[in-house]
């Protein structure tokens, strides 16, 4: 029994200084206050982008208890990104007509529901038109939602772009109707009409440290570099035009992965974001999967037209949460930075259904590094030489008598 005791107590320790010998392999740590209930929230600092492994697999909370025992604390992670629904609604295209304004299409909805959205698709190609979009409960009186709103399409040897899509306000009507100005009868092969709704989602505005902006003629494209104040998580990018007139240029979005050293000094490596279109008819807003970079690269193609007026530029990203669990009273350390950490496996990843809805946030202290002990030196046997010096004269001496007491001998 007593051999047993000695070995738990044994293995107690051990397990201790393991911990702690794992907590040393981190780079960073940050104090977290006030837990005071089994779960919390954390929002992972921006700062915490640049020092952690990019699939987020170095993060860890661990807990130093009354009884200097070391815990780990579980998490899930969770991005606050925006939920999409998107429900069509089942419709038919009872009328056709055509007026000295144009030509009518008129959609009856198979129940009452509220839309958004209309999606148009013509065999047409290469037109630009002028489009009233109206609403009624009996087809009698007629109710005005969107006038003079413009759809195209433009195809060619370089380009194949279409907008026609109808975006407003929710609103419930029984019949819809749309008048294509045109002279020419449209070829309308199909409609879609839905309840196009974004909920939700938690947005951050990403600090831009630095903007420059290059027209490149022999390529004839303008090229913006961007660096932002700190390597975030970003997942959405604005650019705002000056200009008034009609435009359609090819963008590109890439983000800086890594630098080659040559002679001429650094050269830059970059990896595409995301490819759109920039142009005239729509927000210039491009969305694109989780991306973290300190330094964007976007570069717009011109063709033979001069260089648009840019205005401004803005990128956002969603917020990062940590939902975490704790078990026991400790002093608890969010730490990271560590390249070999693993993607841990924790339970509640799998109950997440269970996790309460309202939790209270935590507070993460300011970043400090965490010391490493260093690894005790094997030190020399003599360190000083004059014990070196002495050892060799001894032997010499040793030596010497002793070739002498053979030489008397002989």
């Amino acid at each position: 029994m007593m051999l047993n005791t000695k070995l738990f107590i044994a293995f107690l320790i051990g397990f201790t200084a393991l911990c702690s010998a794992q907590i040393e392999t981190y780079t960073y740590k940050r104090i977290v206050s006030e837990v005071n209930d089994e779960w919390h929230k954390i929002t992972l600092p921006n700062a915490v982008f640049e020092k952690m492994n990019s699939n987020f697999s170095d993060l860890r909370i661990y807990g130093v208890t009354a009884k200097n025992d070391t815990i780990e604390a579980p998490y899930l992670l969770r991005i606050l990104s925006e939920k999409v629904v998107h429900n069509s609604i089942a419709f038919d295209i009872i009328n056709k007509t055509k007026s000295d304004d144009g030509y009518y299409f008129t959609f009856q909805l198979n129940a009452e529901d509220a839309i958004n959205q209309i999606d148009l698709n013509f065999n047409d190609q290469n037109f630009d038109w002028k489009v009233v979009l109206q609403g009624s409960q009996n087809q009698q009186e007629w109710f005005t939602i969107l006038e003079d709103y413009r759809i195209l399409s433009l195809k060619n040897a370089t380009t194949d772009f279409k907008f026609t899509k109808l975006t407003f306000p929710k609103v419930k009507y029984r019949f819809f109707r749309v008048l294509v100005k045109s002279e020419q009868q449209p070829k309308l092969q199909s409609a879609q009409l839905s309840k196009h709704i974004i909920s939700g989602g938690s947005i951050i505005n990403h600090t831009i440290k630095n903007i420059e902006t290059t027209d490149n003629k022999e390529d004839r494209s303008t090229a913006i570099n961007l660096e932002l104040q700190q390597p975030v998580s970003m997942s959405n990018l604005s650019v705002s035009i000056g200009d008034t007139f009609d435009y359609y240029r090819p963008i590109k979005i890439e983000y800086r992965s890594d630098s080659i050293s040559t002679e001429k000094g650094l050269k830059y490596q970059y990896r595409t974001i995301t490819n759109g279109i920039l142009n005239s008819l729509e927000t210039n807003n491009f969305k694109f999967s989780n991306t973290i970079a300190k330094h964007i690269k976007i570069t717009i193609f011109n063709g033979d037209n001069q260089a648009l007026s840019i205005d401004g530029i803005s990128v956002k990203g969603f917020e990062y949460q940590l939902i975490v669990r704790f078990t026991e009273p400790a002093d608890y350390t969010f730490v990271y930075g560590n390249t070999l950490a693993k993607q841990p496996n924790y339970d509640i990843n799998r109950f997440a259904a269970k996790i309460p809805k309202n939790l209270n946030a935590l507070k993460l202290e300011a970043e400090e590094v965490i010391s490493k002990k260093e690894a005790s030196k094997v030190k020399p046997l003599f360190e000083n030489n004059y014990w070196l010096w002495g050892i060799i004269i001894v032997v010499i001496l040793f030596l010497g008598g002793f070739t002498l007491k053979m030489l008397k001998k002989d």
